[in-house]
């Protein structure tokens, strides 16, 4: 059975579409078959992984809304092992084009149930907490929080939380916390040091033992089309998104010491 990782946060610029494009292109190079999920009507995960705005006539928007199968409208990556669910400005549509459909939460978890011979699919939010990622919440096994380290960060994960334990109640008793991940580190500030070390005094073995650090590398690789890992592998954001995937490989084995899938709120 696949994986089913969302990674979510209502805030926006906190490193949550790179940490999708990049955790699912490190887990394409190990040999195992990943799906990427663009869950955004920005489409930024599309383009991130090579594929030109305008350069597809479907995207999540036709299996949300129109019900077309998963299989027409999945791409090949130039990265083997990796294929993505493209989006575009399509998709904004489909909140208010859903809003009177019945069971208008599980969409997603419908149209991934014919996502077959894949090991982890991985879901890029929307920075809200609209009805696109709770789509995402109650599709998915786990949740992966990628959270910038500012002043505000405890503020959001709490409220984060909140929606999560509704999600649970009402759609999906079975999400677990993946983990939090630190993004957008700077080993030059305290400030970085000290919301690091608030996260983890608050949230223990929830919060990744991998940190994401400022990479100018990390930030051109979008620009690109590529991953970190194509882009330029001996960056330290390269090094450390391999750091994060080889944690959660070895959480889904029984093996790892820090943030996992057996993580509760």
């Amino acid at each position: 059975m696949a994986k089913f990782i969302a990674v979510a946060n209502q805030k926006g610029g906190v490193g949550k579409t790179t940490t999708a494009v990049n955790l699912a292109a490190v887990l394409a190079s190990w040999g195992h078959r990943v799906l990427l999920v663009d869950a955004d009507p920005q489409g930024n995960a599309t383009s991130g992984v090579g594929v030109q705005r305008g350069s597809f006539r479907k995207g999540l928007y036709h299996a949300l809304v129109l019900e077309e199968p998963l299989s027409s409208i999945t791409l090949q990556t130039e990265l083997q092992g990796l294929d993505v669910v493209p989006s575009n400005k399509d998709l904004a549509g489909a909140e208010i084009e859903l809003v009177d459909v019945e069971q208008r939460e599980v969409r997603l978890r419908k149209c991934l149930e014919g996502a077959n011979g894949y090991e982890y699919i991985i879901i890029d939010c929307p920075p809200s907490l609209g009805l696109l990622t709770l789509n995402a919440l109650t599709a998915a096994r786990s949740l992966l929080v990628p959270i910038q380290c500012e002043y505000y960060a405890l503020e959001g994960v709490t409220e984060l939380f909140d929606t999560l334990a509704r999600i649970r109640r009402l759609h999906n008793p079975s999400l677990t916390i993946e983990g939090l991940l630190l993004t957008m580190y700077d080993e030059r500030t305290n400030l970085s040091a000290a919301v690091a070390a608030d996260l983890r005094d608050f949230y223990g073995r929830q919060v990744f033992q991998t940190v994401i650090p400022r990479n100018v590398r990390l930030a051109e690789a979008p620009s690109y089309g590529k991953p970190i890992m194509t882009y330029d592998p001996h960056s330290k954001g390269a090094e450390a998104y391999a750091q994060l995937a080889r944690e959660i490989v070895d959480e889904s084995k029984g093996v790892g010491s820090g943030a996992g899938s057996s993580a509760s709120v």
